[in-house]
């Protein structure tokens, strides 16, 4: 496959020359795995927050297009939100850059490319929250200023695509980081 076809916002998962050892483990016996330990349930339990998060953001943002939510109760719980999940993503990924994925990549060799694939995810990520943090920024000022629905509109429509980047990319990330964990069994 070509770096465009493994680009975060257009493949649709990994090459099966990726998924070696995803098909020695599958996801449903990770946690049975007797290498399967708590700094990699930590790990897991991040990547559930960060869709949970998404989640909530959302749900707020379409609460307050539906006139659900008071407006200055919705922006700073909004707020709260998108700047806790921007923040932890981008400390997230510098610990998975500068620890994780080195020491991962050097146990399998036929896993290399995953790794480099995951870290053209983090840089393309990182455009990716810089916009969702423009157009956050965009509406809180907007409410502040007496009306922010056309810019809840605007970060309306920039949420599904950014969680659909998200979610690819920690999936993608948890079949190639799993199951090397549990086959090589790393100190992290």
């Amino acid at each position: 496959m070509t770096t465009d076809e493994m680009a975060l916002e257009t493949r649709t998962g990994l090459p099966d020359a990726l998924r070696v050892l995803v098909k020695e483990y599958p996801r449903d016996i990770w946690e049975s795995h007797r290498n399967f330990d708590a700094l990699t349930r930590f790990w897991l339990e991040r990547h559930m927050m960060f869709r949970d998060l998404m989640g909530r953001i959302t749900e707020g943002v379409e609460g307050y297009l539906d006139r659900r939510a008071d407006p200055a109760a919705f922006a700073r719980e909004n707020a709260r939100y998108t700047g806790f999940l921007l923040n932890q993503l981008h400390g997230h990924h510098q610990i998975e850059d500068i620890q994780y994925f080195p020491v991962l990549q050097g146990c399998d060799k036929r896993l290399e490319r995953g790794f480099e694939i995951l870290d053209r995810d983090h840089h393309s990520l990182d455009g990716h929250i810089h916009a969702l943090a423009e157009h956050t920024n965009a509406m809180l000022r907007a409410i502040e200023a007496g009306d922010g629905r056309d810019a809840a509109g605007a970060l309306h429509g920039r949420l599904a695509p950014f969680q659909g980047f998200l979610d690819r990319h920690l999936i993608d990330e948890e079949e190639l980081v799993i199951p090397t964990i549990l086959h090589h069994a790393p100190r992290l």
